[in-house]
């Protein structure tokens, strides 16, 4: 008989806490099962296995992220909405860092995977119909724009700055960049 109160849902929560505890490589069915207090074989009443567990927990960090990006982008436009998305992208990362490293890099089968990939993209694709890019365009724009969200956002959850300037200002001068490349890309379209 399942534990009262455990269902996907909690098992997913329960995988967060995990992760967020222990990192990647300690998000295993063992320590799920040791947080909710159940024997592992218990575990396969919510979940298929240890793949389809990551699967969720990337549709729950992929959602949230979703959300802190739309939530940025409210009631702002252009400029001002593309700084607000990427500043909360960042800031998701900098708060969640082991839910950030458990970011599916690339497209899976799982169709609730790809759904809530795409609810990211949806946000930059939003923001950029702004500046009147849309279509095969606009994704190259938001690959290059989440190329370097992510790659800053991964040295320096990782410790890659050493130095003593301010982190913040260094993001400051990365999106300031990327706003004027955008509008540069606008203008050689003619735009």
């Amino acid at each position: 008989m399942p534990r009262a109160g455990l269902n996907g849902d909690a098992v997913v929560d329960a995988a967060l806490a995990v992760l967020d505890e222990h990192g990647v490589d300690g998000l295993t069915l063992a320590a799920v099962a040791a947080h909710t207090g159940v024997a592992t074989p218990s575990l396969y009443k919510h979940v298929k296995g240890l793949g389809p567990l990551r699967d969720q927990v990337g549709v729950r960090v992929l959602d949230e992220l979703g959300a802190r990006c739309a939530d940025a982008a409210m009631g702002r436009s252009r400029d001002d909405a593309l700084a607000a998305v990427l500043h909360a992208y960042r800031s998701y990362a900098v708060d969640h860092p082991q839910r950030y490293a458990a970011l599916p890099q690339r497209p899976g089968t799982d169709p609730e995977l790809t759904r809530a990939g795409e609810s990211v993209v949806l946000v930059f694709a939003a923001v950029l119909r702004g500046y009147g890019v849309e279509g095969a365009d606009a994704i190259h724009v938001i690959r290059g724009l989440r190329a370097a969200a992510h790659g800053f956002v991964q040295l320096e959850i990782g410790g890659g700055f050493g130095r003593p300037e301010k982190i913040d200002d260094s993001f400051q001068a990365l999106v300031d960049t990327l706003v004027a490349g955008l509008h540069a890309h606008i203008d050689r379209a003619g735009r």
